[in-house]
């Protein structure tokens, strides 16, 4: 990494960069501080300030590109100062930081302000927009911090506001489940973070991103590895990765606009992030690219498959993310160019996976909130800009050409290919299979959904279009479905390939088939996997559940992974924590309230001979005297040795 512009150095914008995540924050804080007193305006002032900082970083994003080194250091003071570690309160502005900086607030503000609408009618709107600020701030935070504890507190910030929002309706037993798990199973993940910044502590002796990877060459290869190993741990349990996946499908339990910023923009993204921005040590050990490879690869075909399975609107969508970010773990485990390739399809995985969660949340609007995409149909008639800007995140998301998926999704399955090896076949095609997968199950939605007869429930008569503010961002977010593929991958690899260090060698291996070769395959699985799904589902589908063969039930149970982590760690966690209550209570306690209790006892019968009669002393004191008189003759006489 190149030599970062200081804070005395840096001008204009490019100075203030700390605002970005003082403007979404002050507003929580003011939100939430005000109480009711807001409640009349206090959505608009949420998103005014995301449109503040989206405004601030996309004028600082031009300001950097104008810099000669693209990267600008804040250390705006001394965080921690104790014994020898030191962690400045410091931001970095770089390349890789900028464009998630634009993701996170671009389409953050268009789904706060499809958001102001679709909680109109909720009395904890401005609630839920004080902890939607809180989110944003956290998650800005966590990739503007320069050293791994600032990216830390950003990490637990997100977790902190994530819970708040997948639980906000907590009235409701599921959703204050889903709350608990997402909460629960990124304590997992964030443990494995902390425990790999201690590592970089105890080794290196710092926690700053340049000091961090330019030591890594001094460690040893295990030590990289335990490092590297941990760090994925902690980014699968903030992506949503195997084994740390089954909280992202039930974090649809909150409002949608809380699964679109989650799925599309922010937390699911962070794993990603954390993967990309550690790249030196990623690099460092080929068995931990290894792993990061198996670990996107089995997880995007799990979220193919599963989808497959479900009937649930949002649902179905949310194991879409689960794969997607599969392929984006794929593409960063491959390392070199690959990187900014991953990096590349999380910027149009943002407009387009957003599109079709806010289109989800449309079609719910209009039907009663209804997810059952059994019970839909016909909807293309009635619900006609929801219908259009669906299908352009349809397409994208499927990698049609010349939709922004087929620019951001088909380079990472040639970058598969292009391994030197014969895991080349063995990646490529879970990528090349994903593609076809993802077809069938994403047409499959949007046939049911929009197309074939209507399967209506009774109590819907007229199913409406959504008002304007929320269709705008359907359409802006349609747009960028469309054509921000093609622009972002003309562009950003080579930026971060040359001014964030996520370059490589890896473009100069020779892919196993020709590229021309792998595009045809890829579009030639995507024109099956949809045509299969039009034409088994263009007619509709039963509306109740059917007898399923063992990959059907399998998926519909979530491969049963579930059930596997419910046998392994939750029914023994339970049990290991009742039997520690019953030892605490009836061995620790049992031991000291016996102790207790026998002492209380035995003074109970000891204060009994505390009569207060003189007589009684004085016959005691008579019968104590003969009794020593006694012995003292006993012993006198040899009767007692």
């Amino acid at each position: 990494m190149e030599e970062t512009v200081q804070y005395a150095e840096a001008t204009g914008l490019l100075g203030s960069v700390w605002l970005l995540v003082a403007i979404p924050l002050v507003s929580a804080a003011v939100l939430l501080l005000l109480g009711r007193r807001a409640d009349r305006w206090g959505h608009w002032l949420g998103v005014a300030a995301i449109g503040a900082a989206f405004v601030l970083g996309l004028a600082s994003f031009f300001q950097l590109r104008g810099l000669e080194n693209k990267s600008v250091e804040l250390s705006l003071w001394d965080f921690i100062a104790v014994g020898d570690l030191r962690v400045d309160f410091g931001l970095l502005f770089d390349p890789l930081a900028a464009v998630f900086v634009m993701l996170i607030t671009g389409v953050g503000f268009l789904i706060h302000l499809y958001a102001v609408e679709y909680m109109a009618h909720d009395g904890g709107r401005r609630r839920f927009f004080a902890y939607f600020n809180l989110f944003v701030a956290a998650m800005l935070l966590l990739v503007l911090g320069n050293n791994y504890v600032m990216l830390y507190f950003g990490w637990e910030g997100v977790g902190l506001a994530s819970y708040l929002l997948i639980s906000f309706w907590y009235g409701r037993p599921s959703a204050a489940t889903a709350g608990k798990k997402a909460f629960l199973m990124n304590r997992v993940g964030d443990t494995g973070l902390a425990i790999g910044i201690f590592i970089m502590f105890a080794t290196l002796g710092t926690t700053q991103y340049d000091e961090v990877f330019n030591g890594v060459g001094a460690l040893t290869g295990t030590t990289v590895l335990v490092l590297g190993l941990l760090l994925l741990l902690g980014a699968a349990g903030k992506s949503g990765q195997f084994p740390l996946q089954a909280w992202l499908p039930d974090a649809m339990e909150g409002p949608t606009p809380v699964s679109a910023l989650i799925h599309a923009a922010t937390m699911v993204t962070a794993g990603v992030y954390l993967i990309a921005r550690s790249n030196p040590i990623f690099s460092a050990n080929s068995t931990l690219q290894l792993v990061v490879v198996s670990v996107g690869a089995l997880t995007l075909l799990m979220g193919c498959i599963i989808g497959a399975a479900k009937d649930d609107i949002k649902r179905v969508l949310a194991w879409s993310t689960v794969s997607q970010i599969g392929y984006m773990f794929l593409g960063v485990g491959l390392g070199g160019g690959a990187y900014a390739l991953a990096i590349v399809h999380l910027l149009a995985h943002g407009f387009f996976k957003a599109n079709m969660f806010l289109g989800a949340g449309s079609v719910m609007h209009g039907m009663k909130d209804q997810v059952d995409i059994r019970r839909f149909g016909g909807l293309s008639t009635y619900m006609k800009v929801t219908w259009l800007t669906f299908m352009m995140g349809w397409l994208a998301i499927i990698g049609m050409f010349p939709f922004s998926g087929f620019f951001s999704k088909e380079p990472i399955i040639v970058a598969a290919f292009e391994r030197e090896d014969w895991t080349a076949w063995l990646f490529g095609g879970a990528a090349l299979l994903g593609a076809g997968l993802t077809a069938f199950y994403m047409t499959r939605l949007f046939v049911l959904t929009f197309h074939g007869p209507k399967r209506w429930t009774e109590d819907i008569e007229h199913p409406h279009e959504s008002p304007r503010l929320m269709t705008i961002p359907l359409i802006l977010l349609a747009v960028g479905s469309v054509g921000a593929g093609f622009l972002l991958s003309t562009s950003v690899p080579d930026w971060l390939t040359a001014t964030a260090g996520l370059g490589g060698e890896h473009a100069e291996h020779e892919a196993v088939l020709p590229h021309a070769v792998l595009t045809t395959l890829s579009l030639v699985v995507t024109v099956l996997g949809a045509g299969l799904a039009w034409f088994l589902f263009r007619t509709g589908t039963a509306t109740a559940p059917q007898p399923a063969g063992i990959l059907v039930t399998a998926a519909r149970r979530n491969l049963y992974t579930d059930a596997v982590n419910e046998a392994v760690f939750e029914k023994p966690g339970i049990f290991l924590t009742r039997a520690l209550v019953f030892l605490d209570n009836r061995g620790i306690d049992g031991l000291v309230n016996g102790l207790a209790a026998g002492v209380g006892g035995g003074s109970g019968r000891l204060r009994r001979l505390q009569t207060g009669f003189v007589r009684s002393y004085a016959t005691s004191i008579l019968a104590g005297a003969l009794l020593v008189m006694a012995a003292f003759l006993a012993v006198q006489a040899g009767w007692l040795a």
